[in-house]
This record gives C-alpha cells, structure tokens and sequence, in this order.
C-alpha cells in the first residue's frame, strides 16, 4: 500500500473529487519556483552527499523541534549544542530513534503530509515511521544517501526546481552563490537580500554590523546617506549574482517616511545604543520605506513578513539562539502601519511588494483589501504556521472575494528541509484544486478558466510577481 493517500486533501463530494483530481493531474508535474526559502546554497556549490537521515530531516527542521520539545524532549537529546558548551547526543541514530518514537506527535499536522511524502516519493518508503521500523527506515535512506542520485543537484533535478531562492544576509560574502555560477551545473539557485541585522536595532551587534557593511562597500556607514549608499552596493552586488528580490522580517508593519535630518538624527540615536523601543520601532520602519525606493531604483521585489514574536522563550535563545522553534504569531496591524509607505510608492505599477502575515484575522479586513486596491501590493501565500491544507483553504476563502487571484503570488515553500520542498508544492498544488473546484461546483468559475488558473497558481504568478 502507498504511504499516502493519491486523494489527499480532495473533496469529498465525488463530483468536486473528480474535478480537484483532473485539475490537481493538469499541475503536478509543473516545475517547482521557490522563490523564498531557506535552503543552504553550499549544499549545490560542494554537491557533497547529505551527513545522515537525522541531518536531512530532524535538525534543520523547526517545525520537527517544536513539536519534540513541547513534548519534553530536550534539544541537547536532539543534537542541538548550547552556548554553555554542555553534552548533546552525537550519535544521529540515537537521534533518530527518539523521533521515530516520537513521530505519532505529528499525526494530522502538515508535518506528517510533508515527511510521509518524502519518505514514500523520495526514498520509496512505504512503512509508517515508528519505534519498530526506526532502524530500518534509517538504513534505507542512509544507503540511498550514498548513492549519487541523492546528492543535492541531482535531487535538484529529480524534484523539477526550475529556481529555488535562498536567503542570505547583507553581510554575506555570496562565496557558495559565486561557487555555483563558477561551477558547470545549470541549476538556478539566487540569493535574497535580507537585511535584518543592519536595519534593526535590537538585533543583536547592530552597530557593528553597520560598521562591517561600511568595511564591505567603502562606503561611510555613519552617516545616513553613507548608510543608503551601502545599501544600494550591496543590493546592486546581490543582482549581480541573480538575485531578484529582498526578504525584511521585522517585528511589525510599521513603516516611516522621515524628512532627511530626521532619519540622520534618529539613525545617529539608534547607533549610539542609547534609543527606545519606539525609536527602534520608527527606524525599521523608515528602512522598510527607504527599501520600497530602492526597489523601485533597482527593480527588486520586497517580502515583508512581520508579525512573528521571534525568540519567545528567552532561555531558550539565550542557550541555543535562534530558530529553534520559539517563534510565535502575534496579531499585526497594516492599515495604519503600512499608510506612510504606501502614501510614497503605493501607486507605483513598477513595485511590487509581496505582503506575508502570521494574523489570519488580517486577511478579509486588512490585507486582500489593500491588495485589491494598491498597484504596488500583492499578497503572498499562507506562511509557516499556516502553510498546510486548513490555512491555504481559509487563506482562498478570505482573500479572493476581495483582491481576486491575481493580486497573489502563488506559493513558496520557506523551508530549510530540502526533501519537503516538492512535498509542499504538492500540497498547495492539491488545495488550490479543491478550492478551484468547489468554486466550479457552485457557479462561480467556469471549468476553463479553473485548469487556467490551476496553472498560474502552480507556476506562473510566482514567476511573474518574482520576475524570473
């Protein structure tokens, strides 16, 4: 028997079945665009084999940590090492045996979709991952590591990418991304412009981040105008290497439009160390609308995803710092927050700003109006806690009255799992087909157009909207 279900996540109703089958066959072998995500572009430069099961599956996967520890697990028991230097397991099938114990923590979760789709359609696993079949299924997928089709370009390939974007910080040399164009693979891997640690004040080392991006572009990084000028270097040297976009994670929406003395005075208090959370707050903003211009000078496409309460668990951050699993949504307002960026470039055909949220309350109020409204807008797809068969379905329900498909951009995987890439693609690819089809069952979309949109959604809105 197959691992998984071939009619997963499809209607019940048979005639909706049917036509969510038909429209999911007309996509499913689409090449894969996954514009924002968080793969490591060193593992297509060198192309060495993947470590182990456990280093492909359980720790570069937050949402695998998350779910381990809520249950008592503890990092260092999942070969997680703390600042403090203290003793983690080491042995990756240890490891591995406590997760495979673990695994019906997952039952019903889009974690248990995406790991039972790879297991089954990369390494042709057809047992369910458990304390008895552990060992096994560890052993399957480490022989078939070794092989060299299961080396990361030819996975590349077998899984039909046609580009996958990383995200790399602005001080990041790009050696890997350099390594790859240098090489005579033609898999396209880019790189995201993501400047989080020299724009925000609360990250930690801030003002020596901004010293070392003056040191990396010759540029005065303490004065504001030196500030935006090694910005544009870095921006201009990212497309250099094929990047098309920038990706901002900041705490909230809000954005800033200083007159020019103003932003010097408040980027000289936010270098001095001695600000306010208001003042940190007015200065992200201000770069979130010092951003847009500059998207709108060099072309770049803008992700801005607010809204996580990053690092919840100070202990935990503290220990093991981030991206562990300590991430958490919190509500996040756009109307107000968004209005000084949007009173600057919002009615700009030639921006494009792809809005990200973890407040589904924001959908049918806030976002898809704005984006059914603001040229510059578009509205990217269900992301991180949402990113499984309910929130794309209630993303759909709440968003397409208003701003219609079109001011969407597809989907994105934003995953560091490399094996869950296609698995996710392949969920949103099922969703978007029951919802185009219950659309069709009740009169509000003709058959024609939902195979028509049942492509753009696959494939060509995140082309367009990302520019490839």
């Amino acid at each position: 028997m197959p691992l998984t279900d071939p009619d997963r996540l499809f209607p019940a109703e048979p005639r909706q079945r049917d036509l969510a089958r038909a429209l999911y066959s007309a996509v499913a072998d689409h090449p894969i665009i996954s514009p924002h995500g968080h793969c490591d572009p060193r593992w297509f430069a060198e192309n060495m084999r993947f470590p182990n099961p456990t280093d492909l599956f359980v720790t570069p996967d937050h949402y695998v940590l998350r779910m381990l520890v809520s249950q008592g697990i503890q990092l260092t028991d999942l070969g997680i090492t703390g600042a403090d230097g203290a003793a983690s397991e080491t042995d990756p099938r240890a490891i591995w045996r406590r997760f495979a114990a673990a695994y019906k923590l997952f039952r019903g979760t889009p974690s248990a979709l995406w790991l039972d789709h790879s297991f089954e359609h990369v390494f042709e696993i057809d047992t369910v991952l458990g304390p008895d079949t552990a060992d096994a299924i560890y052993d399957r997928i480490e022989t078939q590591l070794a092989a060299d089709a299961f080396r990361p370009r030819a996975l590349f390939e077998r899984f039909k990418i046609y580009l996958l974007a990383t995200t790399d910080a602005a001080l990041d040399d790009l050696g890997w991304h350099s390594a790859i164009a240098d090489s005579s693979w033609s898999g396209r891997v880019i790189p995201t412009y993501r400047p989080d640690a020299v724009v925000d004040p609360d990250f930690e080392g801030f003002a020596d981040n901004v010293r070392a991006l003056g040191d990396l572009t010759d540029e005065d990084t303490m004065t504001w105008t030196g500030y935006l000028a090694a910005h544009r270097a870095r921006r201009a040297v990212f497309k250099a290497h094929g990047s098309t976009a920038s990706d901002h994670g900041h705490p909230s929406a809000k954005t800033a439009n200083l007159m020019p003395a103003e932003a010097q005075q408040l980027f000289d208090t936010v270098m001095s160390g001695d600000f306010t959370p208001a003042q940190a707050e007015m200065f992200r903003g201000q770069m979130l609308t010092e951003m847009a211009k500059m998207s709108l000078e060099d072309g770049l496409v803008m992700q801005l995803h607010p809204g996580s309460r990053r690092n919840h668990s100070a202990d935990i951050f503290a220990c093991f710092g981030r991206d562990k699993g300590f991430d958490i949504p919190g509500p996040t307002d756009y109307v107000s927050a968004l209005q000084p960026l949007l009173d600057a470039v919002g009615l700009e055909p030639d921006l494009t700003v792809i809005l990200f949220t973890l407040d589904e309350t924001a959908y049918s109020r806030e976002l898809a109006p704005l984006a059914g409204a603001y040229p510059a807008l578009k509205l990217g797809p269900p992301w991180w806690f949402f990113d499984s068969y309910e929130g794309i379905k209630r993303f759909r329900e709440a968003t397409t009255e208003t701003c219609g498909f079109y001011n969407t951009v597809g989907f994105n995987d934003d995953t560091r799992a490399f094996c869950s890439i296609p698995a996710r693609h392949d969920v949103s690819r099922r969703c978007d087909s029951s919802y185009l089809a219950n659309l069709v069952a009740t009169g509000r979309l003709r058959e024609a157009e939902a195979f028509e949109l049942a492509d753009d959604l696959a494939y060509g809105l995140a082309k367009r909207a990302y520019r490839l």
